[in-house]
């Protein structure tokens, strides 16, 4: 083969190839959800969170994610976070709530909120390269309710956020994530990987000690009825909603009690309930 087909062959593929990560505007807002087909990080515009002081019951795992953050915001050293446990009790609420109290510490510190979606994992290579290229702001990966299954193979592409690879993880990346599962997959299905594999000690190390690569645990567990009641009673404070006491008790433990569980979606959800029925807006 001659030089000039070598260099059109090399010419077609590199017009084949994605162009390298570009800096995004980061201007527009403080929070971002990214994208795919094409690449691009979507402003948006108001956050959905609640305050900080409003989450009722998490105390430990709020005040270590702050502290995390606020070291992250500052330029020092910080870990990956997995906040991991029962359903309802505040895991997503806690990520977006941090991320605004540090900005309202400190707003001029460039803290970015990146949320991606389970599905666009195998992109996370192109979204790094991108945020690398911003080196001036901070950028938490907020990856909600993460899980896989026995044959997903969306988790090796989280190894480059946890590891980094050749390159490592940008200096101005961390990743916090929210799951129910504490090992990111199912018990059961690494138990039938145990039972089938010549090597059952090795069969789901590499998806189990994916969890192991995240610096910080954070436990969420299942309120008790003082906590969801305060939580509720936080509500009324923060939203200006005036009601008698013994009324309020009373309904909110029936409602719990129709629902089977006690959460602080549970309280959120009779909160509403309660709000427009006694005409009080909210907004979050």
């Amino acid at each position: 083969m001659n030089d000039d087909a070598l260099t059109r062959i090399a010419e077609a593929l590199e017009r084949l190839s994605p162009p390298p990560g570009a800096a995004p505007a980061l201007d527009g807002a403080d929070a971002f959800v990214w994208h795919t087909s094409p690449d691009r990080l979507q402003p948006v515009a108001k956050v959905s969170r609640v305050d900080l002081d409003l989450l009722v019951g998490i105390g430990r795992a709020r005040d270590t994610l702050l502290a995390n953050t606020l070291q992250f915001a500052r330029g020092l050293p910080a870990n990956n976070a997995l906040l991991w446990g029962a359903r309802g009790m505040g895991k997503s609420s806690l990520v977006k709530a941090v991320h605004g109290a540090v900005l309202a510490q400190q707003p001029d510190c460039g803290l970015k909120l990146v949320e991606i979606q389970r599905e666009d994992l195998p992109s996370i290579g192109r979204l790094l390269d991108m945020l690398r290229a911003a080196p001036d702001a901070r950028f938490i990966l907020f990856c909600d309710d993460l899980s896989f299954s026995h044959d997903d193979q969306h988790y090796k592409s989280l190894k480059a956020v946890l590891d980094g690879g050749v390159e490592g993880r940008p200096d101005n990346v961390v990743l916090y994530a929210t799951s129910n599962r504490r090992h990111l997959m199912p018990r059961d299905m690494i138990e039938n990987e145990r039972s089938s594999a010549i090597s059952p000690s090795e069969a789901v190390e590499e998806k189990v000690s994916l969890s192991d690569r995240f610096g910080l645990w954070l436990g969420f567990h299942a309120c008790d009825q003082d906590d969801y009641l305060a939580m509720i009673e936080g509500y009324c404070a923060a939203y200006g909603l005036q009601i008698d006491p013994a009324r309020l008790r009373a309904e909110a433990i029936e409602w719990q009690a129709t629902r089977g569980s006690r959460s602080g979606r549970v309280a959120w959800q009779f909160f509403t309930d309660l709000a427009g029925r006694e005409g009080v807006k909210i907004t979050r």
